[in-house]
């Protein structure tokens, strides 16, 4: 076990690399994902709420669909990058209350409950953290759509990238039939986060286990956290705390996919859309790939071919599918082209390296 924002995580259940196969070379890694935050928000003055907050546009998210967004400071700093997952509305025809799950990592999770509890008095806006009270799961690898229908079901299993399904857990239990299916019956999510097909679970505490169990028996081999980390450097997702924070501009941080700029006012805009509109970041997390496995410490400075100061290593791991050592890094704006020779200075050895596009592995993703 090791330590984790607080929470003690498995870090391998054996053999790192067979864990690793299991997501990337045609099987299935089963991953538990608990420690994250799950905060439910719902109210007929949801949504309006949630879009003065965040940077994605909440009218635009369908029910059964979830969507990345980023909480951003006045300044537009980042507090924190979170899925939103619009549920089934809940009222009536004249009276309808938007739900939403925001789903978000174990070390932004207060930072989000306090941005949106401040907001529960000023309007029919109603927060609920049940990260206790669920269990967070997830599965992901070409067999992954096998698992969920060898489990779950046909309609789980043919869910597109981006939508969810919200169904009774156990399958014939028929008190998991209640309204609210986030703490009473099971969440089904399809993501790719780690450039492999893959589904998400949100289930009762209670029911975790059992889920765990079935998905283990239709195939599906536990991750730890250290296969999960080369996963997720392999597919260039940043970690809150490692590679941003509040120091960073929400642009600068390869979250591209989460912000709108269509949508009407919101915290931290102005900066946001100034940088967009009338020019470019000073700086931006990206790709680095050395010719070969290399030691590199986090932290690492990264200069210019010229010997000018161009970015630093945020987070790096030897990619067994590409048999070399690679890294997120923030540099400068003008060494962002993909393909660009740089140098990385590691205590007393430098490396040469190349700048590359995220993600670095791309396998399937629906």
């Amino acid at each position: 076990m090791l330590e984790r924002d607080g929470w003690s995580v498995p870090e391998s259940y054996g053999d790192v690399l067979l864990e690793y196969a299991a997501v990337r070379e045609g099987g299935c890694g089963l991953i538990e994902l608990s420690s994250r935050g799950r905060i439910l928000v719902s109210g007929t003055e949801a949504v309006q709420f949630l879009n003065g907050l965040i940077t994605n546009d909440m009218k635009t998210l369908a029910v059964d669909s979830w969507m990345p967004a980023a909480f951003p400071s006045v300044q537009g700093r980042l507090i924190a990058g979170v899925r939103v997952v619009r549920l089934k509305d809940e009222g009536t025809d004249k009276n309808v209350s938007p739900a939403f799950l925001i789903d978000t990592e174990a070390a932004t999770h207060d930072r989000v409950l306090k941005t949106i509890e401040r907001f529960t008095l000023a309007g029919d806006f109603r927060v609920t953290d049940v990260t206790k009270q669920t269990a967070q799961l997830s599965v992901k690898g070409t067999k992954a759509a096998d698992v969920v229908r060898a489990t779950l079901g046909d309609k789980a299993a043919e869910l597109l990238h981006k939508q969810s399904i919200q169904i009774a857990w156990p399958l014939n239990d028929q008190d998991a039939s209640g309204s609210d299916k986030v703490t009473n019956g099971l969440m089904v999510m399809r993501e790719s986060n780690a450039s492999e097909a893959g589904f998400d679970f949100v289930v009762n505490v209670d029911q975790a286990l059992t889920l765990w169990q079935t998905l283990q028996n239709a195939g599906a081999r536990p991750v730890g956290y250290a296969a999960l980390e080369i996963l997720r450097i392999e597919a260039g997702v940043p970690r809150y705390g490692v590679d941003m924070d509040e120091t960073n501009i929400v642009t600068e941080t390869a979250l591209d996919d989460a912000v709108s700029y269509t949508k009407g006012c919101y915290v931290g805009q102005e900066i946001i859309a100034r940088i967009k509109y009338r020019g470019h970041v000073a700086k931006k997390l990206t790709g680095v790939v050395f010719e070969q496995p290399v030691k590199v410490a986090v932290g690492a400075t990264i200069d210019s071919t010229d010997g000018k100061e161009a970015g630093r290593i945020t987070s790096v791991t030897s990619s067994p599918r590409l048999g070399r050592t690679i890294a997120l890094a923030y540099l400068k704006y003008n060494y962002l082209a993909a393909g660009t020779s740089v140098k990385v200075i590691s205590g007393p050895e430098v490396f040469e390296a190349r700048v590359t596009e995220l993600p670095f592995v791309q396998d399937q993703v629906c």
